[in-house]
């Protein structure tokens, strides 16, 4: 039984802990424990705060329009890959609220961005990602060069209070880490690499530029794009959501961090829920993990003396030993195959760390409050010796598709579908609460520490 605040013996709040095995000590097990990378046991939590979550976060058109004037137009914002534009020309859109954005590789070692409108009368210049030689307007045919100077006005000679030199495209500030490109609109931001903070010395073992995007989905929700969002910041849901998983998946065990304008969560794999009062076989583990269903056999069957994370362990290791080499795969530790370590950037970047490929991005839908768009990513190693594969195309879902139309998610789209059973319902409930979100002191760290920065931010001049 976990410890509530409320018993008379109860430690100082946010100092209550789950009473199963903690990632620390599950860690010691590992079955190449000197492999454990040193990021693995790093901790940094800090108490903040226990109060509610105002609900005008989640409902009001009005907290929506101070999320637009304060952090979509000010704060660093993952827009794409650089796999997305590999090629001298090649073009991505990128969407937030009513604010549209035009990535471009104007060189080969170059990617800027601008605002997607045609300066003439507002028309977007790109629709739709692709290569091309020029940026020209489908309207009027008004172009520009691909590093936004301007390159021909129609009628020229009816424009003589247009001067070349001050009609180039608006651009707005680029940086990129992991193979991401991430852009700014505020030209007085802070640099990219400040903003991070501590975040890319995480991902030194596991640099995810040395991936390529295999999967790429997005699925349109009924909901506010937080309401989404943070549905996949805790394992605290699992107990209840996802009760198929708990033989093998140490939901209240999970360890949670946060530094900075990132935050941390370490779910371990192979490992019982405290929550069940059964001791599980580690072939029960085993298919909780790789969420097996009853009519379905065994993804693999466990003998004698294996455990269900020392298998996980072995079989990513013998996965990746072709792109990584033997010698390197071999080094890996079980808990880098086997458990999930989700990362928060603010204010709605996931990037995944060891080797879970999971990447996800969390957006309003169109300039609407109460829409979102959720993507999910698979990045995938690669050879390095060799050059890096495309990037998948994205897969858009509608408000009423299934996940599992998504074949390319695998197991994970079944999973999603019980997340999204929830979510409308949370949206539909929220204006009956009459209060304020009330989150747990530690299970919901990432969601009280994203809330803590969301109101630094939208109290800024």
């Amino acid at each position: 039984m976990t410890v509530t605040q409320t018993d008379q013996t109860s430690p100082e709040p946010g100092t209550a802990r789950s009473p199963g095995i903690s990632y620390q000590e599950l860690l010691d097990t590992d079955t190449r424990p000197d492999n454990v990378p040193p990021v693995l046991r790093w901790q940094r939590w800090e108490w903040l705060g226990d109060e509610d979550i105002p609900l005008e976060r989640y409902t009001s058109r009005a907290f929506h329009e101070l999320e637009k004037e304060k952090v979509w137009t000010r704060v660093w914002q993952m827009a794409c890959r650089e796999e997305d534009v590999p090629e001298v020309g090649d073009t991505c859109v990128y969407d937030i609220c009513d604010l549209s954005f035009l990535i471009v590789r104007s060189a080969p070692d170059r990617i800027q961005a601008f605002y997607n409108a045609c300066l003439h009368r507002g028309r977007q210049l790109r629709e739709h990602d692709g290569n091309a030689y020029e940026l020209r307007c489908p309207f009027h045919g008004y172009c520009w060069n691909l590093d936004g100077s301007l390159k021909q006005i129609p009628c020229e000679w009816d424009f003589p209070h247009v001067k070349a030199q001050e009609w180039s495209l608006p651009e707005v500030r680029v940086g990129t880490w992991g193979g991401f490109v991430f852009i700014n609109p505020d030209p007085n931001c802070e640099p990219l690499e400040d903003f991070l903070g501590e975040l890319p010395s995480h991902f030194e073992k596991w640099p995810l530029e040395q991936r390529y995007k295999a999967a790429h989905v997005a699925r349109i929700f009924p909901t506010n794009w937080k309401v989404v969002q943070e549905a996949f910041m805790e394992a605290f849901h699992v107990v209840a959501t996802h009760p198929q998983l708990l033989a093998g998946i140490g939901d209240a065990n999970s360890q949670y961090d946060w530094s900075g304008n990132f935050s941390r969560a370490i779910t371990p794999n192979g490992t019982p829920s405290p929550h069940i009062s059964w001791e599980p076989t580690e072939q029960e583990k085993f298919d909780a993990v790789s969420d097996r269903r009853l009519d379905e056999p065994p993804f693999v069957t466990l003998t004698d003396g294996m455990t269900a994370r020392g298998v996980t362990g072995t079989g990513g290791r013998a996965r990746y030993a072709a792109v990584l080499g033997a010698e390197a795969a071999d080094g890996l530790s079980d808990a880098e195959m086997a458990d999930s370590v989700y990362y928060t950037l603010f204010p709605n970047f996931h990037p995944w760390g060891a080797y879970n490929r999971i990447v996800y991005r969390f957006r309003p839908y169109e300039d609407r409050h109460d829409m979102s768009i959720m993507e999910c990513m698979y990045l995938e190693p690669y050879d390095t010796s060799k050059p890096k594969p495309p990037a998948v195309p994205i897969h858009w879902l509608g408000v009423d598709d299934d996940w599992t139309k998504a074949e390319e998610l695998g197991m994970l789209a079944r999973v999603f579908n019980q997340d999204t059973f929830n979510l409308p319902k949370v949206q539909k409930g929220l204006p009956s609460l009459r209060k304020g979100i009330t989150l747990a002191n530690y299970q919901e760290t990432k969601l009280r520490h994203f809330h803590w920065l969301l109101g630094q931010w939208v109290a800024r001049d």
